[in-house]
């Protein structure tokens, strides 16, 4: 067993999923835009170490919203699959296999990628040519929202109990994927909107 895949058993917690626009949508409008998702808790039901397809329990409504070295690869190559016969893509997937307490060996460090730092997004950006002011990230958790805001990520959205929405001020929290998609709509659809009708 390789050094990495022994670093992929200490659970990567922090995955972000990169999905640009589709050409006719926020895209259109917004060519430097994208949506950053966490995957375990935002993209599929977060079980513990989720590393084969019989485990994977998609969230209802991730599709809707986003339209073989080691068992990780081959479940993200699959959740991509998955994800374009919805008729989405997701443009890239980002993970860090670093984790100060849970590392094996030269895994056991902070990493800049390891969330709340906002490394793996700022890479993201970069790799992608994005404007992070018009990107979105959608997490579950506080450090999702804490590396979003440090990224310059416009709009950073929480799936959380309604209670949070008191203390969470940095961030618009929500109670489920429908919700984030309300949200997502009313944020980025009047662009699409201007744009279309000329920025009137």
């Amino acid at each position: 067993m390789n050094p990495f895949s022994r670093a992929l058993r200490a659970r990567p917690r922090t995955a972000i999923t990169a999905v640009k626009g589709d050409r006719e949508g926020i895209e259109a409008a917004m060519p430097n835009s994208a949506l950053f998702l966490d995957r375990d808790g935002v993209i599929n039901v977060d079980h513990g170490y989720v590393h084969r397809p019989d485990q994977f329990e998609f969230i209802p409504g991730i599709f809707e919203l986003a339209r073989d070295q080691n068992a990780y690869a081959a479940l993200t190559r699959w959740m991509c699959e998955r994800f374009e016969a919805e008729g989405t893509a997701i443009s890239r997937v980002y993970h860090c296999p670093h984790h100060p307490v849970e590392g094996i060996g030269e895994y056991r460090r902070d990493h800049p990628w390891r969330k709340p730092n906002p490394g793996m997004l700022l890479q993201a950006v970069s790799d992608l040519g994005l404007d992070p002011v018009h990107c979105a990230i959608l997490g579950d958790k506080i450090s999702d929202m804490v590396a979003g805001a440090a990224a310059g990520i416009g709009l950073r959205i929480l799936i959380g109990p309604r209670e949070l929405k008191k203390r969470e001020a940095a961030c618009e929290v929500v109670a489920d994927l429908r919700e984030a998609l309300t949200v997502l709509r009313s944020r980025f659809a009047p662009a699409v909107l201007a744009e279309r009708s000329g920025g009137a």
